[in-house]
């Protein structure tokens, strides 16, 4: 029997998806809640879903669509992102998802050898879509110790320091912040901005959970020949499992949307047509169907940051956006997988390590997955676990 051939670097270099790894360790804990997968509880809007029914039964639900998307689903995000985002001088391409948008995107833009930028704590997928796509140095910058916002003087010195065949391909940031949870506030996205501008370097803003923000805060968006934003339909809209999101790419930029295309074609040719229209149905019911729901995760939000609270008064932080909490674990536990796996066992309650993130020491909780009813159990659960590893440890 012959060997077996080699498999790609690229693909054993790649970090193992760390929600691959919870769902292994869930695997025969009944009575386990989560607080750990970034997903909403409510489904997408029931007139929406009324709708798309209906879709079933055409033709072209079933035959390949255009590979940048529905070209009334394109017209409605055109006019959304001048509505809400004060884009106005940029396409869009629907993909499969925000995840897709971001593999898409380092594909296009990037080429095996070039360095990125992204900020500590990453996303986590996306950090792997770099290191799939051959990128072996990504560069990962620090954030404010108080405020989780990315560090704009680290990133200035870092552009400045590099010579000019070595500047950074992209900077990637997320905002708000997964698993961070916190906001970048409209001056810093524009100070990251010019400075990536200024290096010549792309800039990626993933505005993933743009309407989840909270006490008073407001999100902003910003655009340039240098700038791609990203969108998704899976938080605000409960479509999850219907995955669509969007790329909003500048208009002027030479020769991105042709590259983008050719990605496209050879990944998914198009997102799912019934997942496209119900997309655009869902976007017909307006900013009040999502406001009436994501304002009902504060309280979700302030029982698990009081959950936290045996970790000490400054170990939580986060949830000024998004639908996560970012937290310290004491100084004696730095290996935080083996305390997320010891919460599961021990009190029936999962999150997110923090290593996943580039944040060793550190647990991200989602806020966002529960009814107010399943998140106070699961509160309880947290709390109770946190207080007996402070005094007692992993016993």
């Amino acid at each position: 029997m012959g060997t077996c051939p080699r498999l790609a670097r690229r693909a054993l270099e790649t970090n193992t998806p760390v929600m691959v790894q919870i769902q292994e360790l869930l695997r025969g804990e009944k009575d386990a809640i989560s607080l750990a997968q970034g997903v909403v509880y409510w489904q997408p809007p029931e007139k929406a879903l009324d709708k798309v029914k209906e879709s079933v039964w055409q033709p072209s639900t079933s035959r390949y669509g255009a590979d940048e998307g529905l070209p009334e689903l394109r017209e409605a995000l055109i006019e959304k992102l001048r509505r809400e985002n004060n884009l106005h001088k940029s396409s869009v391409m629907v993909t499969a998802g925000a995840n897709q948008a971001f593999v898409n995107l380092a594909l296009t833009l990037c080429d095996p050898g070039d360095s990125v930028v992204m900020f500590a704590p990453y996303y986590f997928n996306s950090y792997m879509s770099f290191q799939m796509t051959g990128i072996t140095n990504i560069l990962v910058g620090p954030a404010n110790p108080k405020t989780l916002q990315p560090d704009a003087d680290w990133l200035e010195k870092t552009l400045s320091e590099n010579e000019e065949k070595s500047v950074p391909k992209v900077v990637s940031v997320v905002n708000p912040g997964n698993p961070s949870g916190t906001y970048i506030p409209e001056p810093l996205l524009k100070r990251i901005s010019d400075l990536c501008k200024r290096a010549g370097s792309w800039l990626i803003v993933d505005n993933t959970y743009e309407y989840f923000m909270f006490d008073g805060l407001k999100h902003s968006c910003i655009e340039g020949n240098h700038i791609v934003n990203i969108f998704s339909f899976s938080k605000a809209y409960g479509m999850m499992g219907w995955r669509v999101g969007y790329i909003a790419f500048p208009s002027e930029a030479e020769g991105l949307a042709a590259q983008l295309l050719k990605v496209q074609d050879n990944i998914p040719i198009c997102a799912s047509i019934i997942g496209q229209r119900l997309a655009l149905y869902s976007l017909e019911e307006g900013l009040d169907w999502i406001k009436d729901r994501v304002k009902n995760l504060v309280k979700s939000r302030d029982l698990l940051r009081e959950a936290l609270s045996p970790l000490g008064e400054d170990a939580a932080k986060g949830g000024e956006g998004a639908i996560y909490l970012w937290a310290k674990l004491p100084e004696k536990y730095p290996d935080d997988f083996e305390v997320v796996r010891w919460l599961v066992r021990r009190h029936g309650v999962v999150v997110i390590p923090g290593c996943a993130s580039g944040g060793p020491g550190y647990i991200r909780i989602s806020f966002g997955g529960l009814k107010e009813a399943d998140c106070e159990v699961a509160a309880g659960r947290l709390k109770r676990g946190l207080e007996e590893l402070v005094r007692d440890g992993m016993v």
